[in-house]
């Protein structure tokens, strides 16, 4: 399993000292796209009307999310 992922780019395996080869922010990202593939066939729209259902956005989270990456 492990040589699996290190071939996959995800670990690196330096004389015996596996580390993620990935940053934070880029596991991160990986696992939510992931998340909204499983769980909302990947549509994005479903996603954020389930995570914010219950609640409305501020006027500086909805200018956060449209200036972010």
């Amino acid at each position: 399993m492990l040589r699996c992922l290190i071939d996959k780019g995800l670990f690196q395996n330096d004389h015996g000292l596996v580390t993620l080869k990935l940053s934070r922010d880029e596991l991160y990202d990986l696992q939510s796209q992931k998340y909204v593939e499983d769980s909302f066939d990947g549509f994005l729209p479903a996603f954020i009307a389930a995570f914010t259902s219950g609640r409305r956005l501020s006027k500086k989270e909805v200018t956060e999310i449209k200036n972010s990456p």
